[in-house]
């Protein structure tokens, strides 16, 4: 049977998430994939020195950002109301995802112990991975105890905050090209770039629950067209 058409306002509610969510994971991909280059190739010119902080931790990085990578990659199709209405092959996935979710925010802590941007950098990291894996927590008990409405909170929760690596990229890019301007380095603004995108990213997130709850208290599926 097709599904009814959703209506014009639906649908354009649905692309008001969808675009700039998606985007996100595009952003989140191409980071982990500029990554994993230069940890394999040959080294490239690094003007910045960023790139040989990674290079001295190697094994760890990859333990941190492949998971990340297949992580975001299986967001879109968590959310995805078809996915959804294959529940053993979606349970599957929230399966991988809070598997994925665990290394990551694990791992995201002894590589804060040698950041770019300081105390400030530490800071932000250390806030919001113990935010992330207390929403992972949260959904996971939810999810053991067939709470689906509180299960998906917490879950998009923890993906409001593990997006905001995301977010804090276009940040960067702005510092960056402002430099001359401001005089900050990387070292003076990649902490304040952690807190700035992190926070935007999990308020956006937060605002959205809270404005779109159905009757039932779950929250509405999102649908990608």
């Amino acid at each position: 049977m097709m599904e009814a058409p959703l209506p014009i306002s639906r649908r354009s509610a649905s692309a008001a998430i969808w675009t700039p969510f998606l985007l996100l994971c595009l952003i989140a991909i191409a980071a982990v994939v500029r990554r994993f280059l230069v940890l394999i190739l040959p080294p490239i010119p690094d003007p910045t020195g960023l790139d040989a902080g990674f290079a001295s931790h190697r094994a760890l990085t990859l333990a941190h950002i492949l998971p990340a990578l297949v992580l975001v990659v299986l967001l879109p199709f968590w959310f995805s109301q078809r996915v959804r209405a294959r529940r053993p092959f979606h349970r599957r996935i929230t399966g991988a995802i809070f598997l994925l979710g665990l290394v990551v925010g694990v791992t995201a802590i002894p590589m804060s112990f040698r950041p770019v941007g300081g105390a400030t950098e530490i800071s932000a990291v250390l806030f919001f991975d113990a935010l992330f894996l207390f929403s992972l927590a949260r959904a996971w008990v939810a999810f053991r105890q067939h709470d689906a409405p509180l299960h998906r909170i917490w879950m998009m929760r923890a993906i409001a905050v593990l997006l905001g690596i995301a977010t804090t990229r276009p940040v960067m890019g702005v510092f960056f090209a402002t430099r001359s301007l401001t005089g900050l380095g990387p070292h003076q603004f990649f902490g304040i770039a952690f807190w700035i995108g992190f926070s935007v990213t999990f308020l956006a997130g937060e605002t959205y629950l809270r404005t779109h709850p159905d009757r039932e208290g779950a929250l509405p599926a999102i649908h990608p067209a």
